[in-house]
């Protein structure tokens, strides 16, 4: 083979890797649009069942992505479940709704810088005959007083889930006599020991599920739940269930978003995480936050202050 040739074949090779790499600074094409230059790479946020099933994450991250070239993997579950997964380094980030368990995870060293981004309320629902004449304008804690002394039907999340945590608060309110109690329920294929406090009674049904699940079966027993507005608007349209209590302040549902550490797990991917949690904390993502809608209503508040 002559040095030309060998010289030739070289300048092809060049040629064709060239043309198949993607500058970092170069703006690449996403469904014929033009975006950001690309960063690639991903994240994996560990979220609860309510930003998720509302939708909220798809449109937030599509956002996101579009803009950077950063996918964000999302896992959901129940808020004491992504907290543990942060803890135990299989998220980069996590976004939740349990302020005493959200500090806790920071001073405990497995998150940095939480920030409160977003809230909506919760709403005790129930059927519309109201057969525990729960009233409107009554605490949510007396409301569930009522819901007990009646015996009718109740279905707890029972997963510790914000949601669960959120309930077991508002039995605490309500002077009721509560017993402390464990279930097993699996989580991402893992067996889970969830200890919590309850009220005593064949009508108060904890299934250990999230809430869609919940309020399927609030549905079809005709029973009470406790939920956030957002899954309520996502799934009202298919239940037969009224909102019965609701405007009582600590039914306030707030949700805080925390890098996770990197010193305590190698791979975490702290820099992308940071750019997402300023990006949802920006003019653009807290507008976004606003926008987004069900059956005509905003469903997420931001609220986002800088220090």
């Amino acid at each position: 083979m002559t040095k030309t040739l060998i010289l030739a074949i070289i300048l092809c090779l060049l040629v064709i890797g060239c043309a198949e790499k993607t500058p970092d600074n170069e703006a690449v094409k996403q469904d014929g649009d033009e975006i950001a230059p690309h960063k690639g790479g991903a994240i994996t946020m560990a979220t609860t069942t309510s930003t998720y099933d509302s939708g909220l994450l798809d449109y937030l991250n599509s956002m996101f992505t579009a803009g950077t070239g950063i996918v964000v993997k999302i896992v959901s579950m129940g808020t004491g479940a992504a907290i543990r997964a942060g803890e135990n380094g299989d998220a980069d980030l996590i976004l939740v709704h349990d302020t005493q368990g959200e500090l806790a995870f920071v001073e405990g060293g497995y998150g940095i810088d939480r920030r409160e981004v977003f809230h909506n309320d919760f709403i005790i629902l129930g059927p519309e005959d109201n057969p525990a004449g729960i009233a409107a304008d009554e605490s949510a804690s007396a409301a569930l007083a009522k819901i007990a002394a009646s015996e009718n039907i109740f279905i707890s999340r029972g997963d510790d889930s914000g949601t669960h945590r959120k309930e077991q608060d508002l039995w605490r309110a309500s002077g009721i006599a509560l017993e402390e109690t464990s279930q097993v329920i699996t989580k991402k294929n893992k067996d889970v020991v969830v200890n919590y406090i309850k009220p005593n009674g064949e009508w108060y049904l904890s299934i250990g599920q999230g809430m869609g699940a919940a309020l399927t079966m609030a549905h079809e027993k005709q029973g009470y739940v406790l939920t956030d507005r957002g899954t309520y608007l996502s799934y009202m349209a298919n239940m037969d269930l009224a909102i019965l209590n609701e405007g009582d302040p600590l039914l306030v549902n707030q949700y805080g978003i925390i890098a996770v550490n990197p010193e305590k797990h190698e791979g975490i991917n702290f820099s992308m995480a940071m750019e997402y949690i300023d990006w949802i904390c920006s003019d653009e993502g807290q507008r976004a936050i606003g926008d987004f809608r069900k059956e005509g209503e905003v469903l997420f508040h931001p609220n986002y202050m800088a220090e």
